[in-house]
């Protein structure tokens, strides 16, 4: 069904320069000014977050940008307090445009009397008033059912699958796609076919979190270009000591393809010391100074995609159209040429 109001963008503090550039991206598919709806989102003195928006969206087809990201609580309250001054506005419909989905990792009860805070948080969003939700790369797929309310989940995978045949063009025959523990060996194996490479495991054990006691390699990796692919690099413990194990088993050389970037603490120091070649994560997170700094860590844009989603779901058409990498191609306007 065609839409009568053009889409409006309108943006937390969590990530502006993503909001900006997906409005920009929206301009020029559509040929007029899409920009970001003006508003005030800011603290009172004891951090009370207050928001004003200051043009009439009465009507509207509103779409949020905030991503969960650190501060967690603080952005979240964000979207939750735009999405209640949008409603009360009347606005027509909302989607929380949300590329880094905070508390994704609480999906489940690992042990007794510990909550599923991923749920609570897809209860708060309803009931502030969201109609839709689009992200990216969720934790866990299964999130998507803590909605009563459609959830449209991007994947990262096709747009790492352009990156890589670029960059590794005339090189695809060593590659070696690496999962780093055995629950992310989906994703991992989606990026392998699309790249036809073959895939090897990191099995992992954990003492306690955030420490891995032993790792172990399933498959065959010497002599290979090997890239790990996962959804979330946190401290990055984890990943540089795969890295390790992977270059003790014979690799020639490792990559890391991580969606999204949350490098606390001691992550990008640990990145810039380790054998890793490169990582590349996305700007789902807005990446600090130390990240953009940092000579072996790369980022890839999002907003061709999210810019593109949103057309699509403003004009109700297919969303799941760009989880393929001949989609995405145009979209990413011979950034990477497949020749």
């Amino acid at each position: 069904m065609p839409a009568m109001t053009e889409p409006k963008l309108i943006s937390g503090n969590a990530n502006r320069p993503l909001a900006t550039a997906i409005a920009r991206r929206m301009s020029m598919h559509r040929g007029v000014n899409v920009g970001l709806v003006e508003a005030r989102v800011e603290r009172f003195n004891d951090q009370e977050i207050f928001v004003e928006v200051y043009e009439n969206v009465r009507g509207e087809d509103m779409y949020i940008i905030q991503s969960t990201s650190n501060p967690a609580n603080d952005n979240l309250m964000e979207l939750l307090i735009m999405t209640d001054a949008l409603r009360r506005s009347s606005a027509a419909r909302i989607t929380a445009v949300i590329p880094y989905f905070g508390y994704a990792r609480q999906d489940r009860r690992a042990k007794a009397r510990t909550p599923i805070s991923a749920k609570l948080v897809a209860n708060l969003l309803t009931e502030a008033g969201v109609d839709r939700v689009l992200t990216l790369d969720l934790h866990a797929a299964q999130i998507q059912g803590f909605f009563d309310i459609p959830v449209d989940n991007l994947y990262a995978s096709p747009v790492f699958a352009l990156d890589i045949e670029h960059n590794f063009r005339g090189q695809l025959d060593e590659i070696m796609v690496v999962s780093p523990d055995v629950g992310g060996v989906a994703r991992a194996r989606d990026i392998a076919k699309r790249i036809g490479a073959p895939l090897a495991i990191v099995d992992k054990r954990r003492e306690k979190a955030g420490e891995v006691a032993e790792m172990t390699v399933i498959g065959e990796v010497k002599g290979r270009k090997c890239i790990i692919v996962d959804d979330i690099c946190d401290t990055a413990g984890t990943l540089c000591k795969a890295a390790e194990v992977l270059m003790e088993s014979g690799a020639t050389e490792v990559h890391s393809y991580i969606t999204h970037g949350v490098l606390s603490g001691p992550a990008v120091e640990r990145v810039e010391k380790s054998v890793m070649k490169s990582l590349v994560i996305t700007d789902s997170i807005e990446p600090p100074a130390s990240v953009k700094r940092a000579k072996n860590i790369r980022i890839v844009p999002t907003a061709p995609m999210f810019a593109q989603a949103i057309l699509n779901i403003w004009n109700g058409t297919s969303v799941s159209s760009l989880f393929e990498v001949d989609t995405l191609t145009p979209i990413y306007e011979g950034m990477y040429s497949r020749g």
